[in-house]
Order: C-alpha cells, then structure tokens, then sequence
C-alpha cells in the first residue's frame, strides 16, 4: 500500500474524452506525428518506470534522507541509480528540443509525469523539478557561448540544476538581495554572498550541478531592478589545461524539515565563484521568472499528486478494515458486513471525504492538463487569436493552480489520513508522509498568499478584469442553460465578475490596495471554485462518465465543495462594505 501507482486509466480518460487532446496536438505543427497511440504508449511506459524504480525508494528516502558531511551530500541508496536511469531513458528530456538532445514531445505528457512522479516519491522529484525552467531560462536568455557548454547538458537532464534567488534576509522580497558580483577583464564575474533553501544544492545524483543565482553589480540600484542572473557550474571547463575545476561555491549544511528529507535544502555560500551573465544586466528576474513560472505548474501538479497518493491509501484501507456498523436506511438489505462490523467504504463520513478529494483530484487534473495544452498551444496554434488565447489562460491559471492544487493537496491527505484513523497517524501506512511531504508546496515557488495578490492585483485589476472576462467568455462557449449543472456554473461565473467589479471599484480608493489585500485569498478561492465547477461539466460532457467512478466525485463536489463558493463571495461583499 506504499507504492504509489500512477493512476493511468484516468488521465487517459481526461486527456482523450475530456480535453480531446490528441486532436488538439496534432493540429499542432511540431506534433503532427503525436497521436493517441503514441501518447498511450508514452503515459504507459512512464507509469511502469515509475511504479517499479521511483516509487519503491520513498520510504527509505523519507527515513534516511539525504546525508551532509565535510560539505559533501550522500543520497539515499538507490537514488543516483535511478536518476542515472531517469535521464538516460529520456524521461528529463521528454518536452526539450530535438536539437537540443530531447525528444520534442507536447508540455502536456511532462504534466502528467512529474504529476505521477511527485506522488511516487516527492523529495526524489525534486531533484529533475527544476530542469525545464532551468532549460528555458538558457535557452531564451543566455550567450551562445553559455548555450552550447550547458543547454544539451540540462536538456537532457545529464546535469542537474538549482535556482538560487533566497537569502537569509531576503525571502519572498528578492529586491533585499546582497549577494554581489564582481565583472572580471575575461568576461566572468566573480560571485560573493549566500543563499539559503536551495534545493539540490549539492548531491551525487548527477556529475555536475549548474546554479543560476541571482546576484548584484557593483553599480546596480537597490530594489529588484538591479538584480542580474548569473550561472554558476559546480564543475566548469578550464580551456587551458582541457580540465575541469571544481568552482569555489559550498554546501554549509542542510536544512532539517518536516517533510521531503531526500531532497537536499542547501545553505550554499558562494566565495568570489567564477560565473557568468545570463542575459542583460539588471534583468536578471525577467530571466529567473521563466523557471519560476514553470515552476509553478508543477508545484501545483505536486499537490495534485501528493493528494492522488493519500487518496490511494486512504481507499485501499477503506475497504480492507471493519469498523462497527454503518448507518443505513431502515428498509436497506445488509451485506456482506452485517453484524458485528462492516467495512469502512460503508459509512457515509468516509465515503464522503473519499469522494470529495476524488472530486477535487480530477477537476484539478482537467484544468493542470489544460495549461499543459495551453503552453504549447501558446507557441504553435496556427491561429493568432487562439495564441493569445491560450496564453491569456497560463497567465490567469498559475497563480490559481498554484495555490488551490497546494492548499488541497495538505488539507486533503489530512484529509485522507482520517479514514486510516490511528493507523494513518504511524508511519506503518506511509500517509502521514504524503501530509508531511505536502505541506511545503504551500509555501516554496512564491507562497500561496502572494498567488493570491498575483492573481487579483497583476492579473485581474490591473487591467480592470479584461483578460479574465474574455477567458470567462470563452469557457462558457462550452456551456448551455439548459442543462441544470452547466446553467450553475454560468451563474458561479456571472458572480465572480460581479465580484470582480467590487475589487475594481475598491482598487479606486484611498485605502483600495490595503482592503484586497486582505480578500486576495477568498477571491483566488472563489475563482478556483468556479473553475473547478466548469472542469467538471467537462468531465460530465464525456462519453463514459455515467459510471459511479465518475458520479460519485459529481455529486460530492456539488454537495461538499461548491457551497464554499457562497460562502467566500459573502466575506469579500462584507470586506469591502459590499
């Protein structure tokens, strides 16, 4: 009950009948050779790899966990092997350009892997998490020199990566940053200062480590502007001798946490390290924000994971333990259970908290696939409108994954370990972990409060609810009003704009900015709510969703979920004196 499995049969539910991916791909021009053949072979073979080499090393990731000494991080056993194994099998380079070592495979197909992988074993994905953003940032930002020494090489997935922006003094406020760099007669700089939190900073999964830090020019301005970004390789090339140098940048320690103990989080002090430029000086964080971005959907594709894992724990005990007997009509037959106990799938507290986590886990599933789509609809859609289109929703959508997915995927396993009572709570089941694991996705990749002001303030007042009314409008082009449940959520969306209208008249005040900022959070939820309500109409519009696989989570979103919205639409209307 350990291991996870990745839940296969259902994402090719929702990517075929649902989100009729395959054809949208196709119509794609680097993808015009991806069918559903392909994508089921692919999504096929990656649930195998990861049941059979990733999942089995998640507890002894969880109890040994990475290991510091003399500045040195020992993985746990089985760790190196497996991502030796991961990169070489084109798993780190499924998305990556053919030219550049990968295998050009649609964004979406990377979604459901490090989806899978994250419930598998988080703390081991942590590892390659960071890959794609890293890739992008070199690819679009860095010299031609820079390009061809380390694009292949993180492509691939050969060479891992970090993203160093935290400091001690300057957490989510990166303009605080101190670390300095020196420019040098050669055209390096030199890189003095230390970061904290840096995950993988140091460990011996792959043979060299690129770190893209962020750092300050002598004469640079304070604040963000004035932060440039900079690569730094663990090991980089001496032209000279034809050898490599092991760079002058150290792992002090590792942090011990609550949850993720196989993934490394390195205080790295960096003592006049030898680097380079990444793109223009000063405009480091134009260049840091595409990791981040990317990073974003798959933190939200962690609580989506993480809480498809506590899930399947949770539903395998449900219907293993008896537990007393469970409430029933008076008129209703017993079963197989009757007397002294039945099983715990029978009662309805269970049943419901079982049912709505699944509701929440495939709604989230349609809206994180959907973005997959949209990244690459955003790049190649033949159409220009359909472009901005998909693009308008990656921006609207990320800062509402993010957090919805994080939030649900902590207070969900906890969720979950309830139906394993006592026996959640000891690590025999392995739930506890899922909880335990989950929590920092709530916090690291811009926490969940500061998606909140993303989203309402750079998102949605900033250009008077514009982008979000026109993604509104086309999301109820799948919509009628004569059917009950898609008429309920054309009215879910109608409030939150009347809503939204609130937020911009209270924008024009005094003390505007302070009043949203104390309902960015509600809003951000009431926002998810209504989603969630579309993707499932979706989910419902599908041929085979009348089984009770997919009615059961239906009816628990409408009667455990969606209640929240009016709730939520009530705080904001009393906050801002509405």
């Amino acid at each position: 009950m350990n291991h996870y499995q990745p839940s296969l049969p259902d994402v090719q539910f929702i990517l075929g009948q649902v989100l009729h991916a395959p054809e949208r791909i196709a119509a794609l021009r680097p993808y015009r050779e991806v069918d559903a053949a392909l994508i089921d072979q692919i999504l096929d073979e990656a649930s195998k790899f990861i049941a059979e080499q990733i999942a089995p090393l998640n507890r002894v990731g969880d109890e040994v966990g990475a290991q510091w000494r003399d500045g040195a991080v020992t993985m746990p056993s089985g760790f190196r092997d497996a991502y030796q194994s991961f990169w070489q099998s084109g798993w780190a380079s499924l998305s990556t350009a053919t030219q550049d070592g990968g295998q050009g495979l649609p964004a979406v197909l990377d979604s459901v892997l490090y989806e899978w992988l994250s419930a598998a074993n988080h703390g081991w994905t942590m590892a390659p998490g960071l890959l794609h953003g890293a890739y992008e940032c070199i690819k679009h930002h860095a010299s031609d020199a820079l390009k061809t020494q380390y694009l292949s090489k993180v492509g691939t997935g050969e060479w891992l990566t970090t993203m160093c922006l935290t400091e001690p003094h300057a957490g989510s406020d990166l303009g605080l940053a101190s670390t300095k760099a020196v420019p040098q007669a050669d055209g390096a700089y030199l890189i003095s200062g230390t970061k904290i939190f840096i995950s993988g900073g140091e460990h011996d999964l792959s043979d060299n480590i690129v770190h893209l830090v962020l750092a300050r020019l002598p004469d640079a301005p304070a604040g963000p502007k004035g932060l440039s970004l900079f690569l730094v390789p663990k090991f980089y090339p001496d032209g000279e001798k034809e050898s490599w140098v092991r760079s002058a940048v150290y792992c002090e320690r590792i942090e011990e946490k609550m949850g993720i103990h196989a993934s490394p989080t390195c205080v790295m002090r960096f003592d006049e390290t030898r680097a380079w430029l990444v793109g223009e000086a000063g405009r480091g964080l134009n260049a840091m924000f595409v990791m981040m971005n990317a990073a974003r959907l798959h933190v939200a594709l962690q609580g989506v994971g993480l809480l498809d894992a506590a899930w399947q724990k949770a539903e395998a005990y449900s219907h293993d333990r008896r537990q007393m007997r469970a409430p029933r009509p008076k008129d209703a037959p017993r079963g197989a259970g009757a007397g002294a106990a039945d099983l715990i799938i029978e009662h309805p507290a269970m049943r419901r908290i079982l049912d709505t986590q699944r509701a929440w886990i495939d709604g989230a599933r349609v809206l994180a696939y959907e973005t997959g789509l949209a990244l690459d609809e955003a790049k190649h859609h033949p159409d220009a409108a359909q472009r901005d289109a998909a693009q308008r929703w990656c921006a609207l959508i990320t800062p509402i994954l993010k957090a919805a997915c994080t939030e649900q995927g902590f207070h969900g396993a906890s969720e979950c370990l309830q139906v394993l009572g006592g026996h959640g709570y000891v690590r025999e089941w392995g739930i506890e972990q899922n909880v335990r694991d989950a929590r920092i996705a709530m916090i690291y990749e811009g926490t969940n409060e500061i998606q909140a002001i993303d989203l309402l303030m750079r998102k949605v007042v900033i250009d008077g609810g514009a982008a979000l009314s026109a993604m509104l409008a086309t999301l109820r082009q799948h919509l009628s009003t004569s059917q009950p449940h898609e008429a309920q959520v054309l009215s879910l969306f109608d409030e939150l704009m009347a809503t939204t209208q609130i937020c911009l008249d209270t924008a024009q005040r005094n003390d505007g900015q302070v009043q949203l900022s104390w309902i960015a959070g509600d809003y951000l939820r009431l926002a998810s709510l209504a989603l969630w309500a579309w993707a499932w109409t979706r989910i419902e519009a599908a041929q085979g969703s009348d089984t009770p696989r997919w009615q059961a989570p239906a009816q628990a979103l409408r009667a455990w979920v969606l209640p929240e919205f009016v709730m939520r639409s009530g705080i904001i209307r009393t906050q801002l004196g509405h």
